[in-house]
C-alpha cells in the first residue's frame, strides 16, 4: 500500500530569514539582546510609569516582537522535528534564559500598569496618541487586578513555568508523533490512521481502523495522557484559587472578553437545541450508508458515492484561492503570499508534530509574518482544513498591520471567526460549482462532509468542553465546581464516554460505541485549560455572521475586513453590532445552530430525496 504523492511533499516553510539553524549566531544573539532590553525596561520604568507609561509601551512592543521572533522559529523548527534532542534541549535553553529573565525585570511592569490611577490614565488617554491607541490593551490588563499577585510570587510563577505542567504537554507531543501500528502490511502513524478512518468507504474497515487506534492509545500513552491530565487540571485550580477567581473559567472567559453568562449560553443551546438536529442527521446518514445502526467509527464516513480520488495539493491551493477570491480580492491577495513567501509547510510525515494550526506574530520592525502547519494527505477534508489554517492566517496579517504587536491577536474564541468563514467560503464556493453542474449527487457529498465538519466543530468541541469542565471539578448537572480529582484512566474513559453521550445519545441510540473510550488520550487542546470551547463559538457565530452577507449586501465584505483588523482591541458586543447581530441573546446562538446546521441537514434530506436515495 503506497503512500499517496500530492505534491505536498515539496512544500515546506523557509525559516531562513528568521535563523538558519540552531547553531545560527543569530538565535543567540537575539536571546542576549533580550535579555538586554528586559534588564534596561526595568531600570527606566520601573516606579515611574505615571510619567514615562508612552515611552514604556513603546518600548515593551519592542520587547514583545523580539520575544516572539525567537520562539517563533524555536516552536516552527520543533513542530516538523517533535523528537530531536537538538532542538528540544535549544528550546529548553532558550525557554530558561527568557522566562528567567522576565520574571526578574518585567514583572513590575503589568502590577503597576494596573494599579495607576484612573485619574493619570484619562489624563494619557486625553494628551498621548500612542498611550490613546493602546487604551484597549491597558483596559484589558486592567480587568485582571484584583486576581495579581504580589510581585515576589508573580516573578517566581514566570521562572518555573518552563517546568510547569505545560512540559508534560511538550513530551506529549512526542509521544503522541511516535505513535504507530500495523495497517495492511505497513506501518502508519497516528496521523495517517485518523486520515484513513476519515476516507474509507468500508464499514469493516472503518471499524478495523479505530479498535487498531484505540489499542495504539492504550498502555503507556494513555497512563502518560492521565498523569499530563492530572498536572494541568491540578496546577489550574491551585492557580484559580490563589489570583481568587469565582470558578476554574473566570480567567479564560476574562482573556478572551467573553462575559461567563454568554459561556453559559453557548454551552446550554448547543446541548440543548443540537439534539433533535444531530438525530435527524445521523438517521440520514446511516440511510445513506445503507447501514441500520451506526458505529462511532461510521461518525465521519464519507458517502459511497463521494469521490475519494486523491487532491493534489496544487488543486487544493487553486480551489481555495479562488474560493477567497470570489468573496474578497484583499483576502485571495494575503493568501497567495504564504505561498510566494514559503510560509507553508504542508507534508504529513513522520515526525511531525499531529494536526494543523497557524502561527502568526508581529516581528521587529512591525512586520507581521504568518505560518502554516499542515498535514496535507489529500482529502476533501484536507482542502478544507488548509481553508481553515489560512483564515488565521489572513487575520492576523490585517491585524498586525492594524495593530501591531499588542492588539493584534484576537481573543482565542474570535480567533475561529476568520478561520470558520474561511471553510465556509470555500464551501460555498464549490457548492455553486456543482449547482451550476446539476451534479446533485457530488453536492450531497460536498453538504455531508460539510456537516461532519460543522458538527465536529460545533457539537464535538462543546463535547469535549463537557468532558473538560467535568475534569476540572464541575458535576454531572454543569452547575457546580468542586476540586478536581486524580482520575484513573478507567474513570476517565467513562466520563469520556458518558459526556459523548450526552450529545450524541446513549449506546445503542446513535452510535455504538465500541472502541472510542482511549479517544480523550489524544486530543493535545485539553493541556491548555478551556480552550475548546472557543471552537463551538467561532462555529456558531460565523454562521450566523455568514448569514448575513446577503441582507448587508456589498458593504459586508468592508465589515468583515474592519472586524479581522480589529485584533484584540474590541469585545465580541463590539464586534457583531455593526452587523446587527446580539451575542449575549440565546437566540443569537440558536440561529447560528439553525442557519447552519440546520439549513444543511434539511438541505441534505431534500437532495436525498430527489435522488431516491431515501423515501
Amino acid at each position: 500500500m503506497a503512500k499517496n504523492i500530492t505534491g505536498a511533499e515539496n512544500v515546506r516553510w523557509d525559516l531562513g530569514f528568521l535563523c538558519l539553524s540552531l547553531d545560527d549566531p543569530r538565535l543567540d544573539a537575539d536571546a542576549a539582546m533580550l535579555v538586554e532590553m528586559f534588564e534596561k525596561f526595568n531600570v527606566q520604568y520601573k516606579g515611574k510609569l505615571s510619567e514615562t507609561l508612552s515611552s514604556a509601551i513603546s518600548d515593551y512592543a519592542d520587547i514583545s516582537m523580539l520575544q516572539d521572533k525567537i520562539m517563533l522559529y524555536l516552536y516552527l523548527n520543533q513542530s516538523t522535528n517533535v523528537a530531536d534532542t537538538a532542538v528540544k534541549a535549544k528550546i529548553a535553553e532558550v525557554e530558561r534564559i527568557i522566562t528567567h529573565a522576565s520574571g526578574e525585570y518585567l514583572t513590575f511592569f503589568e502590577l503597576e500598569l494596573v494599579a495607576l490611577d484612573d485619574a493619570v490614565l484619562l489624563r494619557f488617554y486625553e494628551e498621548d496618541p500612542l498611550v490613546a491607541r493602546h487604551r484597549p490593551w491597558i483596559e484589558q490588563c486592567r480587568i485582571f487586578k484584583a486576581h495579581l499577585l504580589s510581585e515576589p510570587v508573580e516573578s517566581a510563577l514566570t521562572k518555573r513555568a518552563p517546568f510547569g505542567s505545560g512540559a508534560w504537554g511538550e513530551f506529549f507531543d512526542e509521544l503522541e508523533a511516535d505513535i504507530e501500528a500495523d495497517f495492511d502490511g505497513e506501518k502508519k502513524t497516528l496521523t495517517e490512521l485518523l486520515h484513513l478512518l476519515s476516507n474509507s468507504q468500508n464499514q469493516e474497515e472503518r471499524a478495523r481502523l479505530l479498535e487498531i487506534i484505540n489499542t495504539s492509545l492504550g498502555g503507556t500513552f494513555v497512563k502518560y495522557s492521565a498523569q499530563t491530565l492530572y498536572m494541568v487540571a491540578g496546577a489550574a485550580s491551585v492557580e484559580h484559587h490563589e489570583r481568587a477567581y469565582k470558578h476554574p473559567m473566570e480567567g479564560v472567559n476574562k482573556a478572551n472578553k467573553i462575559p461567563d453568562v454568554v459561556v453559559d449560553i453557548l454551552h446550554k443551546v448547543v446541548n440543548e437545541a443540537s439534539g433533535p438536529i444531530i438525530r435527524r442527521y445521523y438517521h440520514l446518514k446511516a440511510a445513506l450508508l445503507g447501514l441500520k445502526k451506526l458505529k462511532w467509527s461510521d461518525r465521519n464516513a464519507p458517502m459511497p458515492f463521494s469521490d475519494t480520488t486523491i487532491v493534489p495539493f496544487a488543486d487544493a491551493k487553486n480551489m481555495v484561492f479562488a474560493a477567497y477570491e470570489s468573496f474578497s480580492p484583499t483576502l485571495s491577495g494575503l493568501v497567495e503570499t504564504f505561498f510566494d513567501q514559503r510560509r507553508v509547510d504542508a507534508p504529513g510525515v513522520k515526525g511531525k508534530r499531529g494536526g494543523a494550526f497557524n502561527y502568526s506574530v508581529v516581528l521587529p520592525g512591525n512586520v507581521p509574518v504568518s505560518f502554516t502547519f499542515l498535514n496535507y494527505l489529500g482529502s476533501s477534508r484536507d482542502v478544507m482544513t488548509l481553508a481553515h489554517e489560512v483564515g488565521h492566517g489572513v487575520h492576523g496579517l490585517l491585524a498586525g498591520t492594524a495593530q501591531g504587536p499588542l492588539m493584534f491577536h484576537a481573543p482565542v474564541a474570535y480567533c475561529e471567526t476568520a478561520s470558520v468563514f474561511g471553510e465556509m467560503t470555500t464551501f460555498n464556493f464549490l457548492r455553486s460549482q456543482l449547482v451550476f453542474k446539476g451534479d446533485k449527487k457530488s453536492l450531497l457529498a460536498l453538504i455531508m462532509g460539510k456537516i461532519d465538519d460543522v458538527l465536529n466543530t460545533a457539537v464535538r468541541q462543546i463535547s469535549f468542553s463537557n468532558f473538560e469542565r467535568r475534569l476540572h471539578g464541575m458535576d454531572s448537572s454543569y452547575t457546580t465546581w468542586s476540586e478536581p480529582k486524580k482520575l484513573s484512566v478507567e474513570e476517565l474513559n467513562n466520563l469520556w464516554l458518558a459526556t459523548s453521550g450526552e450529545l450524541y445519545g446513549e449506546d445503542g441510540d446513535v452510535f455504538t460505541y465500541e472502541d472510542a473510550e482511549h479517544l480523550w488520550s489524544y486530543i493535545s487542546h485539553f493541556h491548555r485549560p478551556f480552550y475548546v470551547y472557543g471552537y463551538a463559538f467561532g462555529e456558531l457565530l460565523t454562521q450566523s455572521l455568514y448569514a448575513q452577507q446577503s441582507r448587508i449586501g456589498d458593504r459586508f465584505e468592508s465589515l468583515y475586513l474592519d472586524l479581522l483588523r480589529s485584533g484584540s482591541t474590541k469585545n465580541v458586543v463590539e464586534l457583531l453590532a455593526p452587523f446587527g447581530l446580539d451575542p449575549t441573546r440565546e437566540a443569537f446562538w440558536v440561529d447560528g445552530i439553525n442557519n447552519g446546521l440546520g439549513a444543511m441537514v434539511e438541505e441534505a434530506e431534500v437532495l436525498a430525496r430527489e435522488l431516491g436515495i431515501v423515501a
